[in-house]
């Protein structure tokens, strides 16, 4: 219920912030519980994602230093966020969001490569995907990266591609993990192209932090 509710405000804050966003390719988004996976470009993209694959219900991975505080706390675990320790990531990395996909039938949102600032993809999404048996759905976001260009209303658009090729039945030894990991990363050059072919991402490393 709350998450419900939550989605609404997001949506009604989205709408001031940036506007209308556009979606490109939500007739990709598969009928049962499946795993979005994106290029990390910006903090707010979980939000865009969320409402992208509305009326679905999404969970997603957040650092545990933002459960510290008690209302933040509250509010992201009614919106279906779990904590992850970064420095020493445990086995829940793995257990939450599989049984979150798998009795709960919710959407895990992630982005393989950890941070906004790393280009390098780690094994998470495959052996996520092999555990849940979720297909995993390739989304890019286009549009700022900076918070001030948000707010003056330039263009967002989340694109959605088709499933990636995934063996279930194969062993998830590292050969296929690299094989998924490559599909993604081709997968995102598509929907960029598609979105956009001139579209280049910069990151705004002026907010980096020395962790990340």
């Amino acid at each position: 219920m709350f998450y419900k509710f939550i989605r609404v405000v997001a949506r009604v804050v989205v709408f001031i912030v940036n506007g209308r966003f556009k979606i490109v390719g939500k007739e990709n988004l598969p009928d049962k519980p499946y795993i979005v996976v994106a290029p990390h470009r910006t903090w707010w993209e979980p939000i865009f994602f969320a409402l992208a694959i509305s009326p679905r219900e999404a969970t997603f991975m957040a650092k545990i230093e933002l459960f510290k505080n008690p209302i933040l706390r509250f509010i992201l675990e009614h919106s279906h966020a779990f904590p992850v320790d970064r420095k020493h990531p445990g086995p829940s990395v793995i257990k939450t969001p599989v049984k979150a996909l798998k009795n709960k039938g919710q959407v895990l949102i992630m982005f393989p490569s950890g941070t906004r600032y790393s280009e390098d993809l780690k094994g998470g999404a495959s052996l996520i995907a092999k555990l849940s048996k979720a297909p995993l759905v390739p989304v890019v976001y286009q549009g700022p990266v900076k918070f001030s260009d948000l707010l003056k209303h330039k263009r967002v658009t989340v694109g959605i591609g088709p499933e990636i090729d995934f063996d279930f039945k194969a062993r998830l030894n590292e050969e296929q993990t690299q094989k998924v990991n490559d599909d993604m990363e081709k997968s995102w050059n598509a929907i960029d192209k598609e979105i956009d072919p001139n579209f280049k991402y910069i990151p705004d490393k002026s907010k980096q932090k020395p962790e990340e």
